[in-house]
C-alpha cells in the first residue's frame, strides 16, 4: 500500500505563510529606503563625474542635471593648470601639491608616533599611565575650533604660520589622540607573555618594538594610515584659517573656487577639479578598503 501523505496543521501552515509574508514586506521596505537613500547620495557623485567629461556648452544648454551627449577631457588640463582661484591662474596643481606635502609627512610621523605611544602604555605601564592616556583620549572629543587660536599663536612665535610645514605639525599633534588610541587598544591584545620572555632573553624597549611588536601590527597600521591619509586630506578648518592664498591646501582651494564671483560659471572645469582633489583618498580607500575592514574586524575579534 502507498505510503499516505500526512497533512501539516492548517494553523501552522497560516502563520508560517503570514510570517513569510511579513519578512519579504520587511525586505522590500528595507531595501526600497537603503535604494532611496543609496540615490540621494549617489546622484551628486554622477553629476559630477558626468560634467567633468562633458563641455561646458553642453551643460549649459542641457542642464546640470542630464545625460552626456559628448565625451571630451579638456576641462581636466584647464583644471589642473590653467584655471583662477583666488587670484591665482595656474589651476589647483599647486593646491594639490600642497596637500601631497602635507598628508604624507603628517600620516607618517603621527602613525608612528602612536605606534610607539600605544606600545608604552599598553606594554610599559608605569605609575600614571592610565591618567595619560585618558588625557590624551580628550584630544579624540575636543573640537577642532578650539585649538585654533593656540595654533595660530604658537605657529606664529616658531615662524612656521602660513606654511605647509605648519599644517603638517598641526596635523601629527592633531591626529595624536587617534593614532594612540587605535594602537593601544589593539597592542593590548598581544599577549604580556611575549614580551616577558623577550625581557628575559635580555631584549630592551626598542628591540621588542621593533622584533615583536611591529611584526604584529600591519593591521592596525593600514587601519591608522587610511584614517590619518583620508581625515587629513578632506580636513578644512585649519588649511583655509591658518593658511592663506598659495600655501593652502586643495580644499580650502575649492571652496574658493566655488565661491569666486565670476559670472560665468564653468562647471566643467569646476566639476574636474573636484574630482581631482577627490582621486587620492578614493585611490587610497580602492586599494586598501579591504585592508581597512579586515584590519577593524580584527581588531574587534581580539
Amino acid at each position: 500500500m502507498a505510503d499516505v501523505a500526512v497533512s501539516a496543521n492548517p494553523v501552522e501552515d497560516r502563520d508560517a505563510a503570514i510570517a513569510t509574508r511579513r519578512r519579504r514586506t520587511s525586505r522590500i521596505i528595507v531595501y526600497g529606503l537603503l535604494g532611496l537613500f543609496s540615490i540621494f547620495y549617489i546622484v551628486p557623485l554622477m553629476v559630477v563625474v558626468t560634467n567633468a567629461f562633458r563641455s561646458n556648452a553642453e551643460i549649459s544648454a542641457m542642464g546640470l542635471i542630464s545625460l552626456p551627449q559628448s565625451f571630451s577631457f579638456s576641462a581636466w588640463p584647464q583644471a589642473w593648470s590653467d584655471f583662477c582661484i583666488g587670484g591665482q591662474c595656474d589651476g589647483v596643481a599647486r593646491y594639490f601639491w600642497n596637500s601631497v606635502g602635507m598628508v604624507i609627512p603628517a600620516t607618517i610621523i603621527s602613525t608612528t608616533l602612536g605606534a610607539i605611544n600605544g606600545y608604552v602604555l599598553s606594554k610599559w605601564r608605569f605609575p600614571g599611565s592610565e591618567i595619560v592616556f585618558g588625557f590624551m583620549l580628550l584630544g579624540v572629543f575636543m573640537p577642532g575650533q578650539i585649538a585654533l587660536l593656540p595654533w595660530a599663536f604658537l605657529l606664529g612665535k616658531i615662524g612656521l604660520a602660513n606654511s605647509v610645514y605648519g599644517l603638517v605639525l598641526v596635523h601629527c599633534i592633531q591626529g595624536l589622540s587617534f593614532t594612540t588610541l587605535f594602537f593601544r587598544n589593539y597592542y593590548v591584545n598581544i599577549p604580556d607573555d611575549l614580551v616577558k620572555a623577550a625581557r628575559i632573553d635580555g631584549a630592551g624597549f626598542w628591540r621588542i618594538f621593533y622584533k615583536i611588536v611591529l611584526p604584529l601590527s600591519p593591521p592596525i597600521i593600514i587601519v591608522t594610515v587610511i584614517w590619518q591619509f583620508t581625515g587629513i586630506w578632506n580636513e578644512y578648518l585649519f588649511g583655509v584659517v591658518l593658511n592663506s592664498g598659495s600655501n593652502q591646501p586643495i580644499t580650502a582651494a575649492l571652496v574658493a573656487l566655488s565661491m569666486s564671483g565670476t559670472t560665468v560659471r564653468t562647471y566643467d572645469v569646476m566639476s574636474a577639479a573636484v574630482l581631482i582633489a577627490a582621486l587620492p583618498p578614493l585611490l587610497v580607500y580602492f586599494f586598501g578598503g579591504k585592508y581597512f575592514v579586515r584590519g577593524l574586524t580584527q581588531g574587534a575579534i581580539k
